[in-house]
């Protein structure tokens, strides 16, 4: 989905010498829809949502959510992996937001990401707060091909991207480890170093390489190890 907005910069009262200033940009979501037997991590369960009251009983409608907090487009915080006090509820706002450049992993020959792949974008990620790193096996999501094996990061690429300094890394698969792994050791090198982590992205392909920014506010959850977001590109 992209959303044209048009905002003015400036109100109606003149302020001193400012002219208006109209900023027009697109927001593309970049998210699954949460809803009732949606995809989620082998072995966990799947969301449900009822309807508790309604308008036609009650005068209101209210939805009761039994959602786990990695359950579609969703974040992790170090505390999903680490025994850390850095989660959803104290970790800076301005974490979650940044520049953005997309790195296209669709024609690799394997199915690893390796350091000297990345540095072929060095500039651009040089240039990024958040790496998103395009394979559209989202395009796969709802069908079991989207547990089948994708692209993810060797040791080296983790480490490579750490040592960069970005605030976080997105992907359009459902982890940033294999789907088969008993170790979560990408995960680890990444939380470690106080990284984000965002799966289930979706849209990349609606994305330019880079100059655009990028969003994933997690909900404040009390000593939250992750939680669904609403991801969005906001292209300037």
């Amino acid at each position: 989905m992209i959303i044209a907005v048009l905002y003015k910069h400036v109100s109606n009262i003149k302020v001193g010498r400012r002219p208006y200033n109209y900023l027009i940009m697109d927001i593309i979501d970049l998210s699954h829809r949460l809803e009732t037997g949606m995809p989620v991590f082998p072995g966990t369960p799947s969301p449900t949502f009822s309807t508790p009251f309604t308008v036609e009983k009650n005068g209101f409608k209210e939805t009761h959510l039994d959602i786990l907090t990695h359950v579609g487009t969703h974040i992790d915080c170090p505390a999903h992996m680490l025994k850390s006090n850095i989660t959803t509820d104290n970790v800076p706002l301005d974490r979650f937001y940044g520049k953005a450049t997309v790195i296209d992993c669709r024609t690799l020959q394997t199915l690893e990401i390796t350091q000297e792949y990345l540095q072929k974008h060095e500039q651009n990620i040089i240039n990024s707060d958040f790496i998103l790193l395009r394979t559209d096996h989202s395009d796969w999501w709802g069908t079991d091909k989207y547990f089948s094996p994708f692209p993810t990061l060797t040791i080296k690429a983790a480490q490579y991207l750490v040592e960069k300094e970005v605030k976080g890394i997105g992907l359009d698969v459902i982890s940033i480890d294999a789907v088969d792994a008993t170790k979560y050791i990408i995960h680890e090198i990444i939380l470690r170093n106080k990284i984000s982590i965002i799966e289930n992205l979706t849209n990349l392909k609606d994305l330019p390489v880079s100059e655009f920014y990028f969003s994933a506010l997690p909900l404040k959850i009390k000593e939250g190890d992750g939680s669904p977001v609403r991801a969005v590109a906001i292209i300037h």
